[in-house]
């Protein structure tokens, strides 16, 4: 319970300060993971209970029998950019787990034309060359019981790596926590990323920036900030189960992601801006469900001037057959305008079907 106390005072106290830092930085880690958790639009927090829950909530991977592992792959921007997502987990004993994952998130074979034309205005075709701008996410969580009943702890140490090709690279370094309840049929969970606010130091090759500098009159003539700072995040989750002629389940769940920052979420303020998220999953006999939800609801400015509240549908399938998971989610993952809808596959094993 101290170790719960010191994060949040933590969190409390890097606010205020984190309001002089970038809103937006290391956003390839907020896109999500899991075709079930991304087809119930994120509102998983409070009952995520497998491999996945490194990610979304470390506080839910006490609850695995056996070693797991998940995979999943995805592109977006019409297959320009790869998402790549992989993770195991096992139990230490009845009361604690360990897991580790791995996110990549990469645009491959970019045109580098600051060589295509030469001091003298020639224009040389065989000058361009290819580089690849890169994403790396590297997370170690462990998770424990509480001695109240139903109630458990996990925390994440993440390790990111963003490379611009031979421009620039960076290393960050970040923490997060988790809690969830469960009483009944009723679970709760709250997830605090970044607690102590993730840090990433920029190195850049000042030579690559001089091919650049001058490209743009009236641009690119500074060196861009070598420090990044990314703001700390709460999301508070509820879900209820309902169990129907014990063959079929209903889960429905409600998500609350709150920012530090004024931006367009449907709640904001000056303070924090709060946006929720709606989900529900329809099992039949623990082997094949339908799922749903809506999330990232926004008021947008129209061309009149008027401002009208919009959302993001998703939904998905799956299919659990002796401990391997097969899930699917047709879904609109981040700006509507140049994301456009997704379809998610993921795959999640459990390595009891080993020792049957």
């Amino acid at each position: 319970m101290r170790i719960l106390i010191t994060t949040f005072f933590v969190l409390s106290t890097t606010v205020v300060f984190a309001q002089a830092a970038r809103k937006y930085s290391n956003e390839f880690m907020n896109i999500g993971v899991d075709a079930k958790a991304l087809g119930m639009s994120h509102s998983v927090t409070a009952q995520t209970n497998d491999v996945n829950a490194g990610y979304w909530n470390p506080a839910g991977l006490v609850h695995l029998d056996d070693n797991q592992m998940a995979l999943m792959h995805s592109s977006y921007f019409a297959n320009i950019a790869n998402y790549d997502y992989l993770a195991y987990a096992m139990p230490l004993d009845k009361k604690s787990a360990v897991g580790i994952s791995l996110i990549r998130f990469a645009v491959d074979d970019i045109l580098d034309t600051t060589q295509l034309i030469d001091d003298e205005g020639n224009i040389n075709y065989d000058r361009i060359e290819l580089f690849s701008t890169a994403d790396y996410g590297l997370t170690f969580s462990y998770a424990h019981s509480l001695p109240l009943d139903g109630l458990n702890y996990g925390i994440n140490a993440k390790v990111i790596r963003r490379i611009i090709g031979d421009f620039a690279n960076s290393w960050g370094f970040g923490l997060d926590a988790g809690i969830q309840f469960e009483r009944n049929t009723w679970k709760f969970g709250l997830m605090a990323r970044d607690i102590t606010t993730t840090f990433n130091a920029w190195q850049i090759d000042e030579e690559k920036f001089q091919d650049i500098q001058d490209a743009v009159e009236g641009q690119n003539q500074d060196l861009p900030e070598t420090t990044e700072i990314t703001i700390p995040k709460l999301q508070f989750g509820i879900s209820k189960t309902f169990v129907f002629h014990y063959d079929y389940t209903l889960e429905t769940a409600v998500d609350l992601q709150f920012r530090f920052e004024e931006n367009n979420d449907i709640i904001s303020s000056s303070f924090v801006s709060i946006n929720p998220a709606f989900g529900f999953e329809f099992g039949y006999l623990d082997m094949v469900y339908l799922r749903g939800g809506m999330g990232n609801f926004q008021n947008e400015l129209q061309l009149d001037y008027s401002e009208q509240v919009t959302f993001q549908p998703s939904f998905g399938v799956g299919f659990n057959y002796k401990g391997i998971q097969v899930d699917y989610a047709f879904t609109d993952i981040g700006d509507q305008s140049v994301a456009l809808y997704s379809n998610v596959f993921s795959l999640t094993m459990d390595f009891s079907i080993f020792r049957r």
